[in-house]
């Protein structure tokens, strides 16, 4: 029996795998117990690799929608045929009838979302799209704005931590672990600030704001910081911007004018903000996508930089700290025509000199429906299942009909394969050989990098996405661009410009560090913002249209901005809640997984669920302005009363259904996920 070690891709964290392999059979999967992240650990996805790889669910071959059925074909005949029809459609509507969408693994997958782009570009298409157009990427472009950069979140070094809007047991489980641990030692602090009451919850100090009033409490903490001089004097006068505009701008926003918009008491919020201005070796950590997906989910992202520059935290132990990033090879083709949203949402697609490589994903499916600003008529989604996981989907679905070319490029045959033209195989991330670890840097702050290595070949007539992305664009004339014939020549390359070669990952298959973190790099550099400093206020920001100072926004369809669609939807959705054992669409074919949750469940308060005379376990429906699931209810003290939270990816009780891609954030122009108004219905056992 053979082991190789890896790295897994199933999600942000890439976990050290041992991966054990017999006779060419993939047979048994382990942590690697000296990997610097996981210590040989896994979580319950990862434990069923080995089923989830050999799914009866496996898309086999390249398969051909004929008559409405799917038919076996030839690679020759599909990619052909999807050549000529490209062709086709260029010719008749302009490049930019093609989009491309990638699904979150595309960042876990680095050439997966390389390549789509690569394809998108040498056509001649600015349409691009990924979850980062509607997930993680105000987080980014919020600290690009504030500091210049990214900096990113030490919690191992951190002596006080806010989880704010973030449950790591269900998504960084490594970093629970040593939350729970080092707090139970009396090393850490821990305060909780989330509409549920997570596991961690009860390890510190927690406070249950009001569904999108996040921005209120942070504004409210800095109004304390300031009045109370708890700020660092130091570090706002040298390195920092603005601060007084922010100390009349947050003059009147008290913690009581914060305890009436949220809820949370002022003396809480007092509290809190007194905690963490007193110690400097503390860290904000916040879910991956979720206080993103407000409504005014840019402008929550700058308070928390706020709050954590002028305390002093950035680029010192424990906070926010500056890591060195992989500098991989860019493999985009510049185009002249921007990207759908550049002057929609200007703040998103125009505040750095290097605009982001996709569109804004709200904007999508519009497009595809009204054909405005012009119609997209071809649509490839690869390693993603949008039919599931896209917020509206019935805009969506809208969408997909008016298409006359849609590809879906899967290592299974998911719900959106079977809505597709064609549904091509690709193989999974144990089948290939490319770059692993590559968001270590960006999600746990340490500059570690390793080769994601081939462990069993290819499964049936699976191929990597970057060779399909290549055997396409050599039929459309581009094989200049992709000139790439195996994993490995794609992976030098890639290396070529990171100052780490390929070789040496061959040598060291644990991995290795590519850098160093240099704590007070500022002192060195200072900050890559106009002005050379933290920009607590943004000038930037204002020319473009937005405000360069952040303020609490009432979610519009919340009882407080809208009282009449309150009167019919008087309840809150919050959508996306994560558990250890899936995330989004994926691995639900796996039977193991299955077993451990075998469906989804709608977390509801006591009071909420007596208000609708609805028990714990009873099937019941959830219903918005866009249309209605059922679920079942799981009745518990653990969420705010009024609030109603439901996980995603699921195909029996589709909360994306529920949404509605119109109601967005009007800085970012992301779509609203959470703080949407809903009802619940007591459904009739007899019919």
């Amino acid at each position: 029996m053979e082991k190789i070690q890896t790295d897994c891709a199933l999600c942000i964290n890439c976990c050290g795998l041992d991966c054990y392999v017999e006779d060419g059979k993939l047979v048994k999967v382990e942590g690697t117990p000296e990997h610097w992240l996981n210590k040989g650990a896994l979580c319950a996805k990862a434990k069923f690799l080995v089923e989830g790889t050999y799914s009866p669910n496996r898309l086999k071959y390249p398969m051909k929608k004929v008559n409405g059925k799917f038919e076996r074909v030839s690679w020759d005949q599909a990619l052909d045929e999807i050549a000529a029809k490209l062709k086709e459609l260029k010719e008749k509507y302009g490049a930019h009838t093609l989009a491309t969408w990638t699904g979150s693994v595309g960042v876990e997958h680095f050439e997966m979302a390389a390549f789509n782009q690569r394809f998108a570009k040498a056509y001649g298409s600015p349409n691009f799209f990924n979850p980062e157009g509607i997930c993680f990427r105000t987080r980014i472009l919020a600290r690009q704005i504030t500091f210049g950069r990214y900096p990113v979140e030490q919690p191992r070094n951190a002596k006080l931590i806010i989880l704010w809007g973030h449950n790591p047991d269900a998504s960084y489980f490594v970093i629970a672990n040593d939350i729970r641990e080092r707090v139970r030692k009396n090393e850490l602090e821990l305060i909780v600030i989330d509409v549920r009451k997570i596991p961690l919850a009860k390890e510190g100090i927690y406070l249950q704001p009001r569904p999108g009033t996040d921005a209120a409490i942070a504004l409210a903490m800095m109004n304390v910081i300031i009045n109370e001089g708890l700020y660092d004097k130091e570090f706002v006068d040298n390195w920092c911007t603005g601060f007084d505009k922010l100390t009349e701008h947050v003059k009147k926003l008290t913690p009581e004018w914060a305890e009436e918009v949220s809820g949370v008491p002022a003396p809480e919020i007092k509290r809190i903000a007194r905690m963490f201005a007193n110690v400097k070796e503390a860290s904000i950590l916040e879910g991956v996508g979720h206080l993103n997906q407000y409504q005014n989910g840019l402008q929550n992202e700058r308070c928390f930089n706020i709050l954590m520059a002028i305390t002093g935290k950035i680029d010192r132990p424990g906070g926010w700290v500056t890591c060195p990033q992989i500098r991989l090879a860019d493999l985009r083709v510049p185009i002249e025509e921007k990207n759908l949203g550049y002057d929609e949402y200007p703040v998103f697609h125009q505040f750095n000199k290097r605009t982001p490589p996709y569109g804004s994903a709200s904007m999508m499916t519009e497009a595809m429906i009204t054909g405005k600003p012009y119609p997209i008529k071809a649509f490839f989604s690869s390693g993603s299942n949008p039919a599931l996981t896209f917020p509206d989907t019935g805009r969506f679905l809208d969408g997909l009909k008016q298409l006359e070319l849609f590809v879906s490029i899967d290592p299974y045959m998911t719900e959106t394969s079977e809505l597709a033209d064609y549904a091509l195989p690709a193989c999974t991330f144990l089948e290939e050989t490319g770059i692993g670890g590559f968001p270590y840097a960006i999600s746990h702050c340490v500059p570690y990098i390793i080769l994601r290595k081939k462990v069993i070949e290819p499964l049936y007539e699976s191929r990597p996405i970057w060779s399909i992305w290549s055997e396409l664009g050599r039929r459309l004339g581009y094989g200049d661009l992709f000139p790439w014939k195996t994993d490995e020549e794609v992976a030098e390359h890639m290396f070529s410009t990171s100052g780490v070669t390929y070789q040496q990952l061959v040598d060291h298959p644990e991995g290795l560090y590519f850098g160093e973190i240099e704590y007070e790099l500022f002192k060195r550099v200072g900050f890559a913002t106009a002005s050379g400093k933290v920009e607590l206020y943004s000038a930037e920001m204002e020319r473009l249209g937005a405000p360069g100072l952040p303020s609490h926004v009432e979610p519009e369809q919340s009882y407080r901005a809208n009282p009449e669609i309150a009167k019919k939807y008087p309840e809150t959705l919050l959508t996306g809640a994560r558990h250890q054992e899936f995330i989004g669409a994926q691995m639900k074919d796996v039977s193991g997984l299955m077993a451990l949750l075998p469906e989804p469940h709608a977390m509801i308060h006591p009071v909420t669920a007596k208000k609708y005379d609805i028990i714990e376990g009873e099937l019941m429906g959830v219903e918005t302005p866009r249309g209605m699931i059922k679920i079942k209810a799981n009745v518990t003290e653990d969420i705010r009363p009024g609030a109603v939270s439901i996980p995603h990816g699921w195909a029996a009780a589709n909360v994306n259904i529920l949404l509605d891609s119109r109601v967005r954030d009007k800085v970012s122009g992301y779509i609203t996920m959470r703080g949407n108004a809903c009802r619940l219905v007591k459904l009739d056992p007899s019919r």
